[in-house]
């Protein structure tokens, strides 16, 4: 089936196949769905922070540091989160937490601005978010001014793990 159209500046007709006025019809329809898939990043990771130990977190930051320049060198758009729960709150502060479950250890205080460092870079320069557990914040009564730049409380950490790897598609990453 064919479909005419003619205009006045025109002295012949041309047909137009009725599947191509159909896919004109349908293609405005899609693009909403298209142009909002294309807005979501292809790879999403959220990294679990919920230990103590410097060397530990040396080994995160190293490993989210070489996935973001891996994604980066192939063109791929990425959302890399960490989400700090527990004692992972002592790499978000310079506050020594002391008489806390928390506190500042000699092996955290020798490598805490190295740490500070790196991990404000990932910040910086790769765009990685990092979220804080709103319940080991207050249960240690440390101020909200007392965290780094760039960080985001959440209600809870382990729900916000959940809710990034059931909602939103985040693969999960704990550096053992």
């Amino acid at each position: 089936m064919s479909y005419t159209l003619s205009s006045p500046a025109t002295r012949h007709r041309r047909a137009i196949p009725a599947w191509l006025l159909l896919g004109l019809l349908v293609i405005p329809l899609a693009l909403p769905t298209w142009q909002a898939r294309a807005a979501e990043p292809e790879a999403r990771v959220v990294y679990h922070a919920d230990f103590a130990d410097p060397r530990r977190f040396s080994a995160m930051l190293t490993s989210i540091n070489n996935m973001a320049v891996h994604y980066e060198n192939q063109l791929t758009d990425h959302d890399i989160r960490i989400v700090f729960v527990a004692h992972g709150i002592r790499f978000l502060t310079d506050d020594p937490m002391t008489d806390t479950p928390f506190a500042e250890d000699e092996a955290l205080a020798a490598q805490r601005e190295n740490l500070k460092g790196r991990l404000g870079s990932l910040v910086a320069v790769h765009g990685v978010k990092l979220e804080l557990c709103d319940i080991t914040r207050s249960s240690v009564n440390l101020h909200r001014d007392a965290l780094h730049e760039g960080v985001t409380l959440v209600p809870s950490g382990v729900v916000r793990i959940v809710e990034l790897q059931n909602r939103e598609g985040f693969a999960y990453l704990k550096i053992e």
